[in-house]
């Protein structure tokens, strides 16, 4: 974005994007300033010794990154064997965004939280612009009508978003978790906290899987709160991993006539049994609607944080002009996928043989691309 461009040129960095990447948000090349513009993104990369990107780039592209540069965008590497291998294989340092710790020091470089955010509200949105009625009591001469109950089910980011807004446009809230730690959370957004007396708590600040006696319970206790909503957005995702199954379909069959599933997760699979990744389906009289890349469909606002996500990650190792990686940081080891030819996350793949425990890693940052 054009905002961190002064800020990156401050690091040392020279500039060169590809032509047009702005496009999808109305962004001319002529918004940009002091930055080179190359069509071609092989010939982009050729030279450049940090490769910026969202998803990664085609293999072909990243055939043509020096050996030894540095790549950072998401990877989700167990979805992604054969882009990891060739991360490999080129010696490619790569710090997959979606890896970064969840720790008070790395928040201004959280892209899952920034992007959930964005997600979070946009699903409120969309769920009111489906649902057949209106969110908020509204009273008229014929009399009143609403308030509508919403029903957020998985309290990230995402979720506490999504209840703060549903809130604001004056529905009635409830939210569930797993995790009985965010009921403070949903409280302090005015939403009602759904007990149902399982602790499902996970490392990293995520759920684990639930027992199937855990499940049953659950289930139990979330139908009457499922079959009582108008409009249920659900939000429960672990990366990298299938995303957990939370409504069942006996449960949309005995939803509301008229009802809206918002389902936050399509891209993991999805948290209802009835989701469609990317499509909008009809099971009865209930919508469910399973949007993909969410936060792309609010590509300027998600842009602008995810640029100053990663701006935040480079400015850890890039300084006057010299890339150098300090190993002993905790937001740079723990964000690191690959380097030198080693896999440095044991969810990808059984890790290669370790090396130096301090390799050096100081170069000269001539291009950022």
């Amino acid at each position: 974005m054009p905002s961190v461009v002064p800020k990156l040129i401050k690091l040392g960095a020279k500039l060169h994007m590809q032509i047009g990447a702005g496009s999808a948000i109305k962004l001319t090349d002529a918004a940009f300033r002091d930055v080179t513009f190359i069509a071609d993104r092989k010939e982009l990369v050729a030279d450049a010794d940090v490769v910026l990107a969202v998803q990664p780039p085609a293999l072909e592209v990243i055939n043509e990154m020096k050996e030894g540069a540095i790549l950072v965008c998401f990877v989700y590497a167990n979805r992604e064997p054969v882009l990891v291998q060739r991360l490999l294989d080129r010696k490619i340092t790569c710090f997959a965004m979606e890896r970064v710790p969840r720790i008070t020091r790395a928040q201004a470089m959280d892209a899952l939280s920034s992007q959930s955010a964005l997600a979070g509200y946009y699903a409120v949105q969309l769920g009111a612009t489906t649902l057949g009625r209106v969110l908020p009591k509204i009273t008229t001469a014929a009399g009143a009508i609403g308030p509508a109950k919403v029903l957020v089910m998985g309290l990230g980011v995402a979720g506490l978003e999504a209840l703060a807004t549903a809130h604001r446009l004056g529905a009635v809230t409830e939210g569930y978790d797993v995790r009985p730690e965010t009921k403070e959370q949903a409280l302090s957004l005015a939403a009602t906290f759904v007990e149902t007396g399982v602790d499902a708590g996970g490392k990293g600040g995520y759920a684990r899987e639930l027992t199937p006696e855990e499940k049953a319970k659950v289930a139990t206790i979330l139908t009457k709160h499922i079959q009582a909503a108008d409009l249920i957005i659900t939000t429960a995702a672990i990366p990298g991993r299938a995303s957990p199954k939370l409504i069942s379909k006996e449960q949309v069959a005995g939803m509301k006539a008229g009802a809206v599933i918002v389902d936050l997760s399509a891209d993991g699979g999805g948290n209802c049994e009835d989701t469609l990744p990317g499509e909008t389906v009809q099971i009865g009289q209930v919508t469910i609607v399973a949007p993909l890349n969410v936060p792309s469909l609010l590509g300027e606002d998600a842009s602008e944080l995810y640029s100053k996500n990663q701006y935040n990650l480079l400015a850890l190792f890039v300084k006057d002009n010299i890339v150098e990686i300090d190993w002993d940081d905790e937001v740079l080891s723990k964000t690191v996928l690959t380097h030198a030819g080693e896999l440095k996350s044991e969810a990808a793949k059984p890790p290669a043989p370790s090396g130096s425990s301090k390799p050096d890693a100081t170069k000269p940052a001539a291009k950022v691309a």
